[in-house]
């Protein structure tokens, strides 16, 4: 039997009331089904490792918490409807499958690991998202910057559209001036709207 970390003790602990018997319960069927797992914390939550490689990972949120397999794409026909993990949105523990199809699941998820097989790679099924119009008073301020017209010419499509949303979502004319003289200075250093949660 393997050992539980104390961090997913405390994790559990910490989780909304109604999401800990939902938590305790994936776990107690992760290690019936993985007798040698491994625990941990990734991204913050439990995390279940067997033979090199993640297996699922489970989480708690306000309102609901989630079962995520790491190569659920080869253990399910479809992501579920409401993109949150591979069995929805958890409210309770019957939410989860049955348990004699969790514990396949998990063995399934386990001998993938084993057998050494890689999770598919995401596919992108939408097309690119089109870059908005420069508003007419961000293309007029960066004409009077000759080095915030260089780095916004380098800028990839996503730093140009974070800016071009920031500056255009302003409701008050004033909100929307300020917003514009900072965009301009921080595009002039090279730094794009973001940058200080880099």
């Amino acid at each position: 039997m393997s050992e539980h970390d104390p961090r997913i003790d405390a994790y559990i602990a910490k989780a909304a009331p109604f999401a800990q018997p939902i938590l305790e319960h994936i776990r107690a069927m992760v290690h019936e089904a993985i007798p040698d797992v491994g625990e941990t914390i990734k991204w913050g939550a439990p995390t279940f490792m067997h033979a090199g490689g993640i297996v699922c990972i489970m989480a708690a949120f306000k309102q609901h918490a989630a079962l995520n397999f790491w190569k659920g794409a080869l253990l399910f026909d479809e992501p579920s409807a409401d993109g949150m993990g591979n069995c929805g949105k958890l409210v309770s523990v019957r939410d989860l499958p049955p348990k004699k199809t969790l514990l396949a699941l998990l063995r399934k998820a386990a001998r993938l690991n084993e057998e050494g097989v890689k999770a598919p790679a995401a596919r992108k099924t939408g097309k690119p998202r089109s870059l908005p119009e420069v508003p007419t008073d961000l293309a007029a301020a960066l004409k009077r910057s000759k080095g915030a017209a260089k780095h916004w010419d380098a800028f990839p499509p996503s730093h140009r559209r974070e800016y071009i949303d920031w500056i255009t979502e302003a409701r008050r004319d004033e909100t929307r001036q300020r917003r514009l003289a900072q965009a301009i200075e921080w595009i002039a250093e090279g730094k794009h709207r973001n940058w200080k949660y880099m």
